[in-house]
């Protein structure tokens, strides 16, 4: 008889640990340890060799890192996970391990700044192109394909227009092809989004942000087959050296915990914001994938079961008034990153998409009045409230 699947608000809590075979310790322990020990040479050898399993050196593997990997592996229903240092980390080595010199990558139309800074970098050093496309069509899909292209990268929601794109109909195109699709999933988490399980090949998050959930930690995961993902280990990741620490693993383990209740939170305050500011005079345009008359709805209730934590919206003004408004805010804190259980606030022109060049990102639709928020844990009223009064003085 096949065994029950736990559900996910059971697998964040349990899934990669055995207490028995730890003492009965009830929290995963700490292996705050560089290297580990060989009960003889023979012993050494073979674990090098892999005819042994085993432990050799923290860059490698480490018992702490393990259960993290095996439980965000089976959250976003993949084989095998990695950890790494960060999330730029993660998406470097996935990257650079798929393509060589003289390759090409299509691109959702918008990435995260740092994301752009890499590809601009393995551009100019090693002649891996990229493009762009708006993957609202499997026509738009096609037409960015080169003969050279190698790899599909996408995020959705797109950062930070909150733009959706459809993960099945990309992964149908790419199969044909067979060309591996990978899917920055951070905006989501595994909660609210599962790529793997619409046809994807390979997931990122940066864990820095909804796996982590309390602003203490930078890191980045890795998700795929099994094979790919030993592969990835015992090169890129081994030879480049972008390791998560196995204390910043042992935070990421506590704080998955109440990712499935953290995120329904992120989502109702979400929700309720957007309520108040599509109703708001001062704001020209709110991009939610929750809002019924988003060009992708649809898409949000195929593939999400959330419309999830953030927005992005245009005050009406310029730069300056959006940095006015940014100002005046008391509760809410201006910070670039996301996730947390405060609500943040950025301004991606001049933050975290300054990288770009203007032109590109008003192709991506970042405007100089764009900005992006990340609704927290607080009260909601809380939140409308500071919104409110900072919109009363622009």
């Amino acid at each position: 008889m096949k065994e029950k699947k736990a559900r996910f608000e059971t697998e964040v809590i349990h899934t990669g640990y055995q207490e028995e075979q730890f003492h009965g310790s009830l929290v995963p322990p700490l292996y705050q340890s560089s290297t580990f020990t060989f009960a003889n040479a023979e012993q050494g050898e073979k674990r090098f060799a892999g005819l042994e399993d085993g432990y050799i050196y923290s860059r490698l593997r480490n018992p702490t890192v393990k259960i993290l990997e095996d439980r965000v592996a089976a959250l976003e229903k993949g084989e095998a996970a990695l950890a790494f240092s960060s999330g730029m980390a993660a998406v470097s080595a996935v990257l650079t391990n798929l393509t060589k010199s003289g390759d090409h990558i299509l691109c959702s139309q918008g990435i995260y700044g740092c994301t752009f800074g890499l590809l601009q970098l393995l551009k100019g050093k090693y002649e891996i192109t990229h493009g762009f496309s708006a993957m609202d069509s499997i026509e738009t899909v096609e037409k960015g394909i080169l003969p050279n292209t190698t790899v599909i990268y996408i995020e959705t929601p797109i950062n930070p227009t909150m733009k959706l794109v459809d993960l099945e109909m990309v992964a149908k195109v790419a199969k044909e092809k067979g060309i591996p699709v990978v899917v920055d999933n951070t905006f989501c988490s595994p909660f609210l989004q599962t790529p793997i399980t619409k046809g994807c090949d390979i997931v990122i998050h940066s864990a820095t942000k909804y796996i982590c959930g309390h602003g203490d930690v930078i890191a980045g995961l890795v998700i795929g087959d099994k094979e790919w993902i030993r592969h990835v280990a015992f090169t890129t990741q081994k030879d480049m050296g972008g390791i998560i620490s196995p204390f910043d693993a042992w935070l990421l383990l506590r704080g998955v915990k109440t990712l499935p209740v953290r995120m329904d939170r992120h989502s109702e305050n979400a929700s309720r914001i957007f309520t108040f500011l599509k109703q708001h005079p001062k704001i020209d345009t709110i991009y939610y994938p929750g809002d019924d008359k988003h060009p992708d709805y649809q898409i949000m209730l195929k593939q999400m079961r959330q419309p999830g934590g953030m927005i992005s919206f245009s005050v009406k003004g310029t730069k300056e008034t959006a940095q006015q408004f940014m100002n005046q805010l008391k509760l809410i804190k201006i910070a670039v990153s996301l996730g947390d259980a405060e609500t943040l606030i950025q301004h991606p022109a001049t933050m975290t998409h300054a990288v770009v060049p203007e032109e590109e990102r008003r192709k991506m639709g970042i405007e100089n009045s764009l900005l992006r928020l990340s609704a927290g844990l607080e009260a909601w009223e809380d939140i409308k409230e500071d919104l409110e009064q900072a919109l009363d003085k622009i």
